[in-house]
Parts: structure tokens; C-alpha cells; sequence
């Protein structure tokens, strides 16, 4: 299988923008979109008190072999989000320090690997927020192909170049352009709800009375 390289070809969402979604929390996006969009609870942050926003770089590789993850770098951008479509092959690492390296001198925000990675001490204390199906010592292999910058499926969910990608201590979610329109305000309306529910909730009223709950006899009747 060959290795296929497409440059970045999708509207830019603007750095503006893209602050703005870093601070939403992810469980917020995800009740909004329904429960979709978001990645397998199996792909876990290797470090906590983060979040981050930006746009998909993808990468599909075959069963540990992480060559493309290294051709990618040449295309990355500044403040793009790596996602590593490593078929949930959690027995040999596709990614480590020495990339974690070359993926912070170009500015990537963060790397996503439906896979596992290694060197998970030192890519816990770098700024690279590194996500991963596993950790393990064992290394990849190299030169059997692959795709960049095309569709993939991600821990469960398709994933297109230039998707918006939003993660923090939860986990990650996807937002694809269809799902963008009016989103973010939808959002911040669910903000400052469940702000105004804990504040009554501090007052005195129960979790039932907010959420208009039944009687308990009525309960699945």
C-alpha cells in the first residue's frame, strides 16, 4: 500500500474562534450534538488540567506502523490537532518522545492516537497534549503506507481534515462544518443554564424540581 500525502485543503476557522472553543467543555458539545461526535472513553489524555481546541490533521496508518505519523509532520501547522487513525492496535506504540518532539517544533496543539503510544513519562510533562488508546514499549514499524489529510475513522467516529476538535480531561469531540451552525451560542445558553441550576441547587432546591422529575411511584409507568 502506497503513502499518500494531501495538503490542507479546508476553510480555516479563525485563531479567534478557535480560542473561544478551547474554553467550552467537552460534555457541553456533546450534549448539544446529541451524544455524537465523541471519541471512545478507551482513548484517554496521558495529562490532566487541559483543554485545547483545533482543526483535524488526520492520518490513517496500518497495524503498527507509524511512518505517516512522520510524513505528516511536514504538512502540519501550527495550532492543527493530530488524529491517528491506528486501528485501536493497543500492543505497539506508534507514537513517543522523539515524535512528540517534532510535533511541538511545528506547532502542533495536540496528537490523538486510536493506538498507543510510548515514552509516556516524558510526553506527560511536554506541552503537547498527547491522547492514546494504550501505553506500551513497544516500538513501531515503518514503510507499509498509508493516507494523510484524508477521511478516517477515529476511536469510533469519522473524522474529515479540517473538522473542528475540541478536547479537555473528558475526552474529545469532533464537530464537523454541518454540525457548526449556531452551535457555540447554543453552547453558551447551556453555560449559563446549568450556572443558574447550581446556583439554585446552592439555594436549597433538589435536582428533581429542576429537572421537572415525576413522582417516584410514577417512575417508568
Amino acid at each position: 500500500m502506497a503513502l499518500t500525502i494531501h495538503q490542507p485543503d479546508f476553510p480555516r476557522i479563525s485563531t479567534g474562534e478557535i480560542e473561544l472553543w478551547s474554553h467550552i467543555p467537552t460534555s457541553i458539545i456533546s450534549d448539544e450534538l446529541n451524544r455524537t461526535g465523541t471519541l471512545s472513553s478507551e482513548v484517554r489524555p496521558l495529562q490532566t488540567n487541559l483543554s485545547f481546541a483545533g482543526q483535524a490533521l488526520t492520518v490513517q496508518c496500518m497495524v503498527g506502523d507509524n511512518a505517516p505519523i512522520h510524513y505528516a509532520m511536514t504538512v502540519a501547522w501550527p495550532g492543527c490537532v493530530m488524529l491517528v487513525d491506528g486501528r485501536g492496535h493497543k500492543d505497539t506504540a506508534l507514537f513517543g518522545e522523539i515524535l512528540g518532539q517534532a510535533a511541538l517544533a511545528k506547532g502542533v496543539i495536540a496528537v490523538i492516537i486510536d493506538g498507543a503510544t510510548r515514552d509516556s513519562a516524558e510526553l506527560r510533562h511536554s506541552d503537547l497534549y498527547v491522547y492514546a488508546r494504550g501505553i506500551v514499549p513497544n516500538g513501531p514499524h515503518k514503510g507499509f503506507g498509508g493516507a494523510i489529510n484524508v477521511p478516517i475513522q477515529c476511536a469510533g467516529v469519522n473524522v474529515s481534515p479540517g473538522d473542528l476538535v475540541v478536547g479537555d480531561d473528558d475526552g474529545v469531540v469532533i464537530v464537523s462544518p454541518q454540525n457548526m451552525q449556531g452551535l457555540r451560542s447554543r453552547c453558551d445558553a447551556r453555560i449559563a443554564s446549568e450556572a443558574e441550576r447550581i446556583e439554585r441547587i446552592k439555594a436549597g432546591a433538589t435536582t428533581l424540581e429542576l429537572l421537572g422529575f415525576p413522582p417516584p411511584e410514577e417512575i417508568g409507568s
